[in-house]
């Protein structure tokens, strides 16, 4: 098919839909949806004067939990701070030591590796799938020495990493598997949700995520050993007997001595982690709704997918296999070559279409000053960092705001058909 035939396909389609499109209205990477809902718990919560964690940060806990198919969550205030406490746990509880090594994929949000670092040991970066842009799971052996712990999948842009073979992989060497499910909530691989393959999965609540509480984030596991080591880390390492300002309420009175004796006692060497109501209240309001915000992103993701088709040519749109969902917290698209990136992604921007690009990270200055020059030893991380970006689809958007962003496209490639093929 030659570009003007996807030109003339694309304009068929729009004529047949028979939508109209709003060309002033912005397509955000994400929004703040505060709704009534939300609104009524954080009133609820304020009423109460009570901005600890207490009755919404726990019923929060509770469902998130069970809507992932796990015995425990742990709310806390990012979803980066989920995983640095999540991989501090681990290492306290195997005895792991500094100058360990941690598997994390060469393609994903800074945070990832970052915390390896903050935990004293040592990020081993695997290239990713150029597909799917998830770790790839057949070159992860390649990469484990004997000061290998664990693994640390990332679920990218809302799609599971293939995690039969990496926890076969994981059990084979004897490695604890860390599920950075930031950008994934609800989703299911095989029939089981995200967050319960690993020792422990960690998500995030920032805004433009899936769920949105401002900050914060969530540890995910079925042991109730690590849930309590996670609690303790997030509030400066606390005895566990004192957690909550609710544990020395309705106790015995030699329950309440021994709790007196120890709440001010520190047996790990924690972190400043901790969520208010304000965020749980928010959370629960949001999981409450959550068929409704994951339903619609995925059907503008379908509608984008097929509206934009026609560029096959130009775009590399999303795929995935027919046994794993996918919660689209954002919608990834690599260019084409001969298409120029930055081209493309500033005429979109200047269509009040925002964008980002595909988490470069081994490029990034901080990791080049650490590591040197790697990035080249990961040929599909460095494809996608330079060649692939993502826009929005959250909720609030429509189908018709998807035809719109297809109409924006159209419009590129129409007017620089000639050079995008590479002619003069």
């Amino acid at each position: 098919m030659t570009a003007n035939d996807n030109l003339e396909s694309r304009s068929q389609l729009v004529e047949e839909t028979q939508i109209e499109t709003c060309q002033a209205r912005p397509i955000t990477l994400g929004v703040v949806d505060i709704g009534h809902r939300e609104r009524q718990y954080v009133n609820d919560a304020l009423n109460r004067n009570r901005l600890s964690a207490g009755k919404y940060v726990g019923a929060f806990e509770r469902r998130f939990a069970q809507e992932h198919g796990c015995r425990q969550a742990v709310a806390c205030n990012s979803g980066t701070s989920a995983l640095q406490v999540a991989l501090a746990a681990l290492k306290e509880s195997r005895g792991w030591k500094d100058g360990d090594e941690v598997l994390v994929p060469a393609l994903t949000f800074i945070a990832t590796s970052n915390i390896v670092l903050y935990n004293g040991m040592v990020p081993k970066f695997v290239d990713v799938n150029p597909c799917t842009y998830n770790i790839d799971e057949s070159l992860i052996e390649s990469q484990i020495t004997p000061r290998t712990r664990a693994i640390i999948p990332v679920h990218l842009f809302g799609l599971p990493c293939e995690m039969d073979p990496i926890g076969e992989i994981a059990a084979r060497h004897g490695l604890e598997v860390i599920e950075d499910s930031c950008e994934t909530m609800f989703a299911k691989y095989k029939g089981r949700s995200v967050g319960a393959f690993g020792a422990l999965g960690c998500f995030s609540t920032y805004i433009a995520h899936l769920l949105v509480t401002g900050v914060g984030g969530l540890i995910t596991t079925d042991d109730e050993e690590l849930a309590l080591l996670c609690r303790s880390l997030i509030a400066h390492g606390r005895d566990p007997i004192y957690l909550s300002i609710d544990d020395d309420k309705d106790v015995s009175d030699n329950q309440l001595r021994e709790i007196i004796s120890r709440r001010f006692s520190f047996v790990h060497l924690g972190f400043s982690y901790r969520i208010t109501e304000l965020e749980g209240a928010l959370g629960l309001a949001q999981l409450e709704r959550r068929e409704e915000i994951i339903g619609q992103r995925c059907r503008n993701a379908k509608a984008l997918s097929a509206y934009l088709r026609p560029f096959e040519e130009y775009l590399q749109l999303p795929s995935y296999p027919p046994y794993s969902d996918h919660s689209f917290m954002m919608y990834p698209i690599v260019a084409r070559e001969p298409v120029e990136r930055e081209e493309l992604i500033n005429f979109l921007e200047q269509h009040q279409i925002e964008t980002r690009y595909m988490f470069p990270l081994l490029s990034q200055p901080v990791y080049r000053r650490l590591f040197g020059d790697i990035e080249k030893n990961f040929p599909e991380a460095q494809r996608l960092s330079r060649r692939g970006f993502y826009i929005g689809c959250h909720h609030r958007l429509t189908v018709e705001d998807m035809a719109h962003v297809a109409d924006v496209f159209a419009d590129y490639f129409r007017n620089r058909a000639g050079r995008v093929r590479g002619e003069r």
